[in-house]
């Protein structure tokens, strides 16, 4: 019996080991060797096409932090920054309102998960459409009687950084709303019963109940939205392909790498932006547990 029981145990471990074997050396070569090449070639002239480079050192590092055109990109994420927690706001407000019954709540939610269902590319060319000269948008205006209120919304540099953050908001807004109806479903039912039983209305059963109940899935939905915003890309690459002022530094290091043959440096600016989402990842679950402990 024991050498059948260890027979078991060491078949039962080697299907482990073969079932993991794969996926382990999958991402050991997609994801952690290329990472590994990154770091050197951010230390080399490389341009991408050359079979040599030559060791630069830091001279690629000190390059981005000592001129502005590099960091100054980093503006247009603000932008994207503060269309987070629009997002955020919005999906929690869905998520609770469709928590109670509510007519064809199934139909409402598969409505605001599609959006992040489309296929980025996708979503890019529907909203080309839909802000161009004459189409949906200025068609609703129109309409609505508000032909002054038309803009040109990728042309206008006041305004077009704004309108794609609109379109961020409307693809990952049903991402965050699925995370947040999740949580809010698995709050005890009986606890709302209680709480209506004491007179408690919708918005203090939020406030007292589901508020507390999913913190930490709102601080995680937080720290995914703001490392999101730090490396925005299709959006921006698709409509504008980051002319007339909304190039963020995803677009910026991609432009470096392809357009100007600079995969040294364009390695260098991947991994500062790498280390920037790690230190504000870091600081925000810093800061929060913090907050937890008070």
């Amino acid at each position: 019996m024991n050498k059948m029981k260890l027979g078991y145990d060491g078949q039962r471990r080697l299907i482990i080991v073969l079932f993991s074997a794969l996926p382990v050396f999958l991402l050991l070569l997609f994801s952690y060797y290329p990472l590994f090449k990154m770091v050197q070639y951010s230390f080399t002239n490389w341009n991408g096409i050359s079979p040599t480079s030559e060791n630069v050192g830091w001279d690629n590092y000190i390059r981005i932090f000592t001129t502005p055109e590099y960091f100054s990109v980093f503006k247009v994420s603000l932008y994207y920054f503060f269309a987070t927690f629009v997002q955020l706001g919005i999906a929690l407000y869905f998520a609770t309102v469709l928590t109670f019954k509510v007519k064809f709540a199934n139909l409402w939610k598969g409505i605001l998960f599609f959006p992040y269902l489309l296929n980025g590319v996708a979503i890019g060319f529907i909203f080309l459409y839909f802000y161009k000269g004459g189409g949906t948008l200025d068609t609703v205006l129109n309409f609505l009687g508000l032909e002054d209120q038309i803009r040109l919304w990728l042309g206008d540099r006041s305004i077009n950084n704004v309108s794609m953050a609109f379109t961020s908001i409307w693809r990952y807004m049903g991402f965050n709303f699925i995370i947040f109806l999740g949580a809010i479903q698995s709050i005890d039912s009986e606890i709302y019963e209680a709480a209506e039983i004491d007179g408690a209305n919708r918005w203090q059963q939020f406030r007292y109940i589901i508020m507390p109940s999913i913190k930490q899935i709102i601080f995680l939905n937080i720290i995914l939205g703001i490392s999101g915003s730090l490396s925005v890309f299709e959006i921006p690459y698709i409509m504008t392909g980051g002319s007339n002022g909304t190039k963020t530094f995803v677009i910026q290091t991609i432009d470096t790498a392809f357009k100007f043959s600079k995969v040294g440096l364009a390695s260098a600016m991947a991994l500062v932006l790498l280390v920037i989402v790690i230190v504000v990842t870091l600081l925000q679950q810093f800061l929060t547990r913090e907050k937890g402990a008070k």
